[in-house]
């Protein structure tokens, strides 16, 4: 047997929301080509809440193990798995079933913590092809941070974005996906500009490579000094998880040619986009869900390459991962938070 955490559908498995149960559960031997993992840490995102609230997309499940984003030891493999051997260092991938190229079938309908389960659990047991090797020079804690928030920043802006030196990059709050953003733009020689709701915070943005910083609490009209500190030609790219509350904001800052990944509604979704507005301004606009294992495993060489090490705000021990959760839901951190087994 093993600990993990449950998701425990609400009035009676009728839902819609979860209620966070510490459970003992079996460990599942390895099956033919899978291999299983001692789970050392796990990182929360935004959209762990979301499936606790039940407001996340995801079959009327009963019961859940959250989360999808973990690293671990690989401790047992099953008949015919070869990817990978006792001892290895390894990170499962947010999307099972997406390898490579675009999605196809359901690959973009299963992931880890939702549709199947995830990995706040001592042990999980998956198929050898939907992890990664574990980059080097990162702790277990720190590699755990990976599988969500960095894949959908760097494809945002290296996979699909083509990001060039000296590019001006947006980035909205001070969450995993956007401190990403800002540690990969830095590192690809772009100039990235933050927004927060802290000074506290955009100094510490500075401090990893930010060129500026602007306070949307006491700026309420952002985008105007975001334009400012472009010289006027505004950014080319921008990371929009803000939601309906920011893409109006976004899309005023963006220059000639630039684009919007939409990735996340922390304000809510909706919103709108004016058409004359793109057009006039050549911007494009992508939707952006994480990405596939080979997506993961580039990034994990731009990782290695320049040295990126991920900024973790807190550490919770395993038995106390309820406080993790209300952290995420405070917003009170920046970076990541991440729970240690």
């Amino acid at each position: 047997m093993q600990k993990q955490w449950q998701l425990i559908r609400d009035n009676d498995g009728k839902g819609p929301g979860y209620t966070l149960e510490f459970a003992d559960a079996p460990v599942r031997a390895p099956g033919p080509n899978e291999v299983q993992i001692k789970i050392h840490a796990a990182s929360l995102n935004r959209r762990d809440i979301a499936v606790m609230r039940g407001q996340y997309p995801m079959p009327p499940r009963g019961v859940v193990v959250p989360l999808s984003d973990g690293a671990g030891v690989v401790t047992a493999v099953g008949p015919g798995a070869k990817r990978f051997k006792v001892g290895d260092k390894v990170v499962p991938i947010f999307f099972p079933n997406w390898i490579k190229g675009r999605p196809t079938g359901n690959a973009t309908e299963v992931s880890l913590g939702g549709a199947v389960d995830g990995v706040l659990s001592e042990y999980v047991t998956l198929s050898e092809e939907s992890m990664v090797p574990m980059p080097a020079g990162l702790s277990f804690e720190e590699a755990a941070t990976l599988p969500c928030a960095a894949v959908t920043a760097f494809n945002g802006l290296i996979t699909r974005g083509h990001l060039q030196a000296g590019d001006y990059v947006l980035l909205e709050g001070t969450g995993g996906v956007s401190v990403f953003g800002l540690q990969f733009a830095a590192a690809a020689g772009a100039k990235p500009i933050i927004t927060s709701s802290s000074d506290d915070k955009l100094v510490r943005a500075k401090s990893l490579g930010a060129v500026g910083g602007v306070n949307y609490k006491t700026n309420p009209d952002w985008e105007k000094p975001v334009r400012e500190l472009t010289g006027g030609g505004g950014v080319q790219h921008v990371l929009e998880v803000g939601g309906k509350d920011t893409l109006a904001k976004a899309l005023a800052s963006v220059g000639p040619g630039g684009q919007i990944s939409l990735i996340g509604g922390l304000g809510g979704f909706g919103g709108t986009i004016q058409a004359p507005s793109l057009l006039g301004g050549n911007i494009t606009v992508n939707g952006l869900y994480v990405g596939s294992r080979e997506n993961f495993e580039a990034m994990n060489v731009f990782i290695e390459k320049h040295k990126i090490k991920p900024v973790i705000d807190k550490v919770v021990e395993f038995s106390k991962a309820d406080t993790a959760y209300q952290l995420m839901e405070s917003g009170d951190f920046m970076g990541k938070i991440v729970i240690r087994l």
